[in-house]
C-alpha cells in the first residue's frame, strides 16, 4: 500500500510504503496518514497484514486492539477493523488473510463511491448566490478532501464536482492551528486543482460570516453521536456558533461509516489529547528552502492541546451522507441506520 506522507506535505511529496502491520499502525498514530476514512482504510489492510504473518483468533484480536489504539476518536477506524474482522472471523484460519485483503479493497472502493454521492447530496442543498456570475462562497475548516480520504474527499466533494462542471467557486481555508491541516493540506490540494481559495486565521471566520461573506460552511467529522452531535477538528464548535449568529448553514458531510449509535451524545467520545510540541512549535521553510522546527513560546510554558471538539446538534443544519441529506437528531439517525440496511 502506498499513501503520501502527510506529515510532510506541502514542503515535500515523499511516498510513504505500508508493508506491515507495524507501518500501518505507526502512520496512524503518527498521522503520516489522517482523515478518518482514510484512518479506516489503513486500518483495514493493516490488519489484513497482520493476518497474513498470522492469522489466528489470538494474532487477529491482537493487531486489531493495537490498531485501535493509534487513534481513538475517530470511528472510522473501528467500523473498518470490525468489519474486516466479521469477514474473517467464521473463515478458517488458511483463508483469512486473503478475504481481509479483499475487504479492504471493497472498503476503498465503497469510500470513492461514498464521497462522490455526498458531493451530489450536497450540492442540491447548498444555497446560490443571489448576484448572478458571483461565485459560491464556502468556508471549511481542517482538511476533508482527497488527501483525507481514498478519494473526492467529504466536506470538499461539493466543491471538486462544482469547479468540473465550471460553476463559479471560492473556499476559505480556515489554518486550522494547531497541526495547520487546513494552509498545508486543504490549500495544497485546492492548488493542485486550479480552484480558487484563501487561507485565513482560524479567529477570522466569524467576521466573514457577520459581513455576508459566506454562504456556506460544510466540515467533515470523525464521529457522529445518537443524538446528531458532531465530532470533529478542534474549532469546529466555534465556527458552527458563529455560523448560526449569523444565518449562515452549517452542513456536515458525514459518511455513514461516522455515525455511532452506541454513545448517546458527544460527551461520551473520548477525545484525543495530543502531544504539547504541536502547540509550542511551527514547522516552515527558510529563504533557502530548508524546512526547519522552530519554538513559538517559553518552553517553561504549560499548553493543552485536545485534538477535537463536539459540536451540539442543534448548531448542525444538516448531516449529509451517502444516502442523502439527514436530519441531525435520533429520529433522523434511526432512519438513516434503516436506509443503510
Amino acid at each position: 500500500m502506498v499513501t503520501l506522507d502527510q506529515t510532510r506535505l506541502p514542503f515535500e511529496q515523499v511516498w510513504l510504503t505500508l508493508a506491515d502491520v507495524d507501518a500501518c499502525e505507526r502512520a496512524i498514530r503518527t498521522m503520516q496518514v489522517r482523515g478518518a476514512p482514510l484512518i479506516g482504510a489503513v486500518g483495514g489492510y493493516g490488519l489484513a497484514f497482520a493476518l497474513r504473518a498470522d492469522a489466528g483468533d489470538g494474532n487477529l484480536h491482537d493487531a486489531l486492539q493495537r490498531l485501535l489504539a493509534a487513534r481513538p476518536t475517530a470511528v472510522n477506524l473501528r467500523w473498518a477493523l470490525e468489519r474486516v474482522a466479521a469477514v474473517v472471523t467464521p473463515l478458517p484460519v488458511a483463508e483469512r488473510a486473503t478475504a481481509a485483503w479483499a475487504e479492504a479493497g471493497s472498503i476503498c472502493d465503497e469510500d470513492v463511491q461514498c464521497n462522490r454521492a455526498i458531493g451530489e447530496h450536497l450540492i442540491r442543498v447548498l444555497p446560490r448566490p443571489a448576484e448572478a456570475g458571483r461565485a459560491l462562497q464556502i468556508l471549511t475548516h481542517c482538511n476533508a478532501g482527497r488527501l483525507a480520504t481514498v478519494g473526492y474527499g467529504t466536506a470538499l466533494a461539493p466543491i471538486y464536482l462544482l469547479h468540473e462542471r465550471g460553476v463559479p467557486i471560492h473556499v476559505w481555508v480556515d489554518e486550522t492551528r494547531p497541526r495547520n491541516q487546513g494552509a498545508s493540506l486543504t490549500a495544497f490540494e485546492l492548488a493542485e486543482r486550479g480552484i480558487a481559495h484563501t487561507v485565513i486565521a482560524d479567529n477570522a471566520g466569524g467576521l466573514l460570516m457577520m459581513r455576508g461573506e459566506v454562504d456556506a460552511v460544510i466540515v467533515g467529522c470523525d464521529r457522529v453521536t445518537r443524538n446528531g452531535d458532531v465530532v470533529n477538528k478542534i474549532g469546529t464548535y466555534l465556527k458552527a456558533l458563529a455560523a448560526s449568529a449569523h444565518g449562515v448553514p452549517f452542513y456536515v458531510a458525514c459518511p455513514s461509516s461516522t455515525v455511532d449509535m452506541r454513545l448517546a451524545d458527544g460527551l461520551q467520545v473520548p477525545i484525543e489529547n495530543r502531544a504539547g510540541d504541536e502547540l509550542t512549535h511551527v514547522t516552515g521553510v527558510d529563504e533557502r528552502g530548508q524546512v526547519h522546527s522552530v519554538n513559538i513560546m517559553p518552553t517553561a510554558g504549560r499548553v493543552a492541546n485536545p485534538a477535537f471538539d463536539i459540536t451540539p446538534a442543534a448548531l448542525v443544519t444538516a448531516l449529509v451522507t451517502e444516502h442523502g441529506v439527514c436530519d441531525p437528531s435520533v429520529s433522523g439517525l434511526e432512519a438513516l441506520a434503516k436506509r443503510r440496511q
